[in-house]
């Protein structure tokens, strides 16, 4: 046995030492029995991987999968140390080679990863998850589309963890960085003041939300430009933290907010955003949800859209592909969520009788903001645990990290789309430049309790 035991923990040592040599990333390794193993000239010794347990280690060649790496971790079988996980990732990117598995020599793969694969897996070394959706996690069928299962399931862990990393307003979305080194906070008061600029919000304005979070835009929208707000959401929690700030901030006769699936919505209204909604929605629904909006816009009603996309692939085959990163995301985090390429998004709204006036790409503003949030949930991770516990924390900053490196890497984007709702012929309506999103216009609002 003891014999067994030095022979896997050489054969990982010369499979480590041969990946270092390859890919170069700033980070070391750290064996179960304390060997380090320094993965390039450059890696530093306090930013470190550590495997803890050497049965785990064969679990997951035996299934060298993302998501079984990533249980694992969650489960505390590896472990980041030095820093929090994005100054991890940072230090483990910089200098690091992006290799293909051509690249490593066979020989060595497979002289040294017998010992491990063929060795002890035990149940202490087995990685499962509690917090799992159980249904379709796709929902592309629309007959198996269960939007208030999959709102709730993302949403409504708790108030008070999303608390942990978001800002005052409770902006679960991207905000807008006038300036790269600004707090979370100001962009995320630039980005509902830019939502409302491009809107041409006014006083007297019927203003819909559709998805509205816990009630930031809305709120803001009434209390800076004197609209008549409505709001709607899936999630219950987010319903009852909304109607608290409306009635804290005295705009009960400004503001109203409800729970309800969009498909059920109606009356008419001046101004309407989507923001960080359409990715729930389903491509495949995209004309119906358009259609819908549509309806309950008036003639020369504007429409904001604001979400996530994807770069445009091929063929169709391509794009309904989900990947293995995507498959976690929809699994663990965000069932039911779909991402589209901006240049089908233009195209269903315009197939949707809407003019489309501005598209503007926020991928870099997404990056820092979920940067942000990654790292002030590591801050707070006593907290974050007491609340949601230790799989959904760790789950939890390795979406951030991944959702960040993304819109850094640009394997993620983000778009603002500005439209109109045009009944007949004639002009829009829209300013005739974009002077109006960077000069503040003066509006007469009703006086409000300051949050």
């Amino acid at each position: 046995m003891k014999n067994s035991s030095q022979k896997k923990l050489t054969a990982v040592k010369n499979l480590l030492e041969h990946f270092g040599e390859l890919v170069q990333p700033g980070i070391s390794v750290r064996l179960w029995d304390g060997t380090m193993v320094a993965l390039s000239k450059h890696a530093s010794s306090e930013f470190f991987l550590s495997i803890d347990n050497p049965n785990a280690l064969t679990a997951m060649l035996r299934k060298p999968t993302l998501e079984n790496f990533l249980l694992h971790y969650v489960s505390g079988s590896i472990n980041f140390h030095g820093g929090d996980i994005y100054d991890f990732a940072e230090v483990a990117r910089k200098g690091a080679k992006k290799k293909k598995f051509k690249h490593f020599k066979k020989s060595i793969i497979l002289k040294n990863i017998l010992p491990i694969l063929f060795g002890s897996s035990d149940s202490s070394s087995s990685a499962d998850a509690e917090h799992v959706y159980q249904d379709d996690i796709t929902g592309r069928l629309q007959e198996n589309r269960k939007n208030k299962e999959f709102i709730q399931f993302h949403y409504d862990l708790s108030n008070e963890f999303y608390q942990l990393f978001l800002d005052e307003e409770m902006q679960y979305s991207c905000g807008y960085f006038r300036n790269w080194d600004n707090t979370l906070e100001q962009a995320q008061l630039d980005k509902l003041e830019m939502i409302c600029r491009k809107l041409c919000l006014k006083p007297g304005d019927r203003f819909l939300d559709v998805g509205c979070g816990w009630g930031g835009l809305v709120c803001y929208a009434a209390k800076n430009f004197g609209v008549k707000a409505h709001g709607v959401t899936l999630s219950q929690k987010q319903l009852d933290f909304t109607k608290a700030k409306i009635k804290r901030l005295g705009l009960e006769d400004l503001v109203t907010v409800e729970l309800k699936d969009y498909n059920n919505l109606t009356g008419s209204y001046d101004k309407i955003s989507s923001i960080g909604m359409y990715e729930h929605v389903g491509i495949a629904n995209y004309e119906k949800y358009f259609s819908k909006l549509r309806s309950l816009l008036s003639d020369r009603g504007i429409l904001l859209n604001h979400g996530i996309t994807r770069r445009a692939k091929f063929t169709k085959k391509m794009a309904q592909k989900i990947k293995p990163l995507r498959r976690i995301v929809l699994k663990y985090i965000f069932p039911g969520s779909e991402l589209d390429d901006i240049g089908n998004t233009v195209q269903m709204l315009e197939k949707g009788s809407f003019e489309v006036h501005d598209v503007e790409a926020w991928r870099e503003h997404y990056a820092m903001t979920t940067k942000h949030w990654c790292k002030r949930l590591c801050a707070k991770k006593d907290e974050a645990i007491k609340i949601v516990g230790v799989e959904r924390y760790r789950m939890w900053i390795a979406y951030l990290l991944a959702s960040s490196l993304g819109f850094k890497d640009d394997s993620m984007r983000i778009f603002q789309v500005v439209a109109t709702n045009r009944t007949g012929k004639g002009l829009s309506g829209m300013p005739p430049t974009r002077e109006h999103l960077y000069i503040k216009q003066e509006v007469k609002t009703k006086s409000v309790v300051n949050s």
